[in-house]
């Protein structure tokens, strides 16, 4: 911006600089025609003069100026080339080559007089002083560059200060300070005001998001209870135990859901962290999704056995979970990949893959795709502990079809 401000206001001031220059160097320009104009009229009056009193043909005493004095019947004088001499009685400006001329013509008692005038003296001064300004117009932008560009700083430098405070967060400190000038309060009192409104808004989803896991877990517990019990009971017919295994299957979603909703409220901080044994990791998120299906597709794990993650075990299971778990929904039953590229965890499923949009909605909260989507929380809460831990997520459609969510922990596995 300092650098903008700078270049903004030298280029105007250039611009009325170079406006002034045209204006005087034009203004120089007739001058300088108006006194070479008056010095031949003035010069040409004289020699009429003198040569009607003493019929002599006085000369002018400086090499610029030639003059000639043609009378009816006499030859054209040497060095007055003919085309001059027949131009008509005023003032003319004749080129030859590059030199400009000056000619005068009168008639006065039957002879013809022809003052010439070399204007390459007064084309030198022209250029001289247009050289000059010119280059006194550029000294004087450079400084302006100069100037300005320091105080743009100057002025700026409390806005910079604002900013970086915003970027670091004020730490229950008000950004609006005494000290400060009008228009930086201003605007430091409108950050205080919104990051309090933000702030407050933020507690009210997480406290509602709170209570509302917290009030959903008694009864959901009950309900799966008591499904439980009445799928356990042999004498009651089929129909009745299938129904009771759908509502326990519908309270642990519903308790997922409210635990993930639970989750996205706080701020999910790694609290223990320790080296854990990704293949271990893996394996054991998968044996816990795969416990209670008997057409579990195979894991398919290239993951070296000397691999370690430093990480929060319950986070990091959870994100293996949930990973693992969109891969088993999407793929359709066939085989689940899961290998390890350098700092890079994979994990692939062999399905239709994410479509023609952007893959990264897949971690958007409550987006669903496909006809086996979940409650849409899954992979938004990976995300959230993602960030929360320093992660990279990233999600791409897999070559030869199926789809491909990575994480990329930051470091070589197995390095400290």
């Amino acid at each position: 911006m300092r650098l903008r401000i700078a270049v903004s206001v030298t280029a105007l001031v250039l611009l009325l600089i170079f406006g002034q220059v045209f204006a005087l160097l034009t203004m120089y320009e007739e001058m300088e025609e108006d006194f070479i104009l008056g010095i031949l009229d003035e010069q040409l009056e004289y020699s009429i003069e003198v040569s009607r009193q003493s019929n002599q043909l006085v000369l002018p005493n400086t090499p610029t100026m030639k003059l000639y004095r043609l009378r009816d019947g006499e030859p054209v004088p040497a060095g007055l080339a003919p085309a001059i001499a027949a131009l008509p009685i005023g003032n003319h400006e004749i080129f030859e080559g590059e030199r400009e001329f000056h000619v005068a013509i009168r008639e006065a008692d039957g002879a013809r007089y022809i003052l010439s005038y070399d204007e390459s003296e007064h084309e030198t001064r022209v250029r001289a002083v247009s050289t000059a300004v010119i280059v006194g117009a550029i000294l004087l932008g450079v400084l302006v560059l100069f100037l300005v560009h320091a105080l743009a700083g100057r002025l700026s430098r409390g806005l910079e200060e604002l900013a970086a405070r915003v970027d670091q967060g004020r730490g229950g400190a008000a950004y609006a300070q005494a000290g400060m000038e009008r228009e930086l309060l201003a605007v430091a009192r409108a950050l205080d005001v919104a990051e309090t409104r933000q702030a407050e808004l933020l507690a009210r989803e997480r406290d509602f998001s709170a209570n509302l896991s917290h009030e959903l877990r008694t009864p959901l517990a009950g309900i799966r209870s008591d499904a439980e019990m009445l799928a356990a009971r042999d004498e009651l017919p089929e129909t009745v135990g299938r129904r009771a295994r759908r509502i326990v299957a519908a309270a642990d979603r519903i308790t997922g859901l409210a635990e993930g909703l639970l989750l996205l409220a706080r701020e999910a901080r790694p609290q223990l962290v320790e080296a854990i044994r990704l293949d271990e990791a893996v394996r054991e998120a998968w044996a816990g999704l795969t416990a209670q299906r008997s057409d579990a597709p195979a894991l398919d794990a290239d993951i070296p056995s000397g691999a370690l993650v430093h990480a929060d075990p319950a986070l990091l299971a959870l994100v293996l979970r949930n990973l693992l778990d969109n891969a088993l929904r999407h793929g359709e039953g066939r085989a689940v990949s899961c290998r390890v590229e350098g700092a890079r965890l994979l994990v692939c499923d062999r399905g239709p893959g994410f479509g023609d949009g952007d893959p990264r909605r897949v971690f958007d909260r409550f987006y669903r795709s496909g006809a086996k989507a979940g409650h849409g929380l899954g992979l938004a809460l990976v995300r959230h502990i993602c960030q929360a831990c320093g992660w990279r997520l990233d999600a791409a459609n897999r070559d030869g079809g199926g789809a491909c969510l990575e994480v990329d922990f930051g470091h070589r596995p197995g390095e400290a």
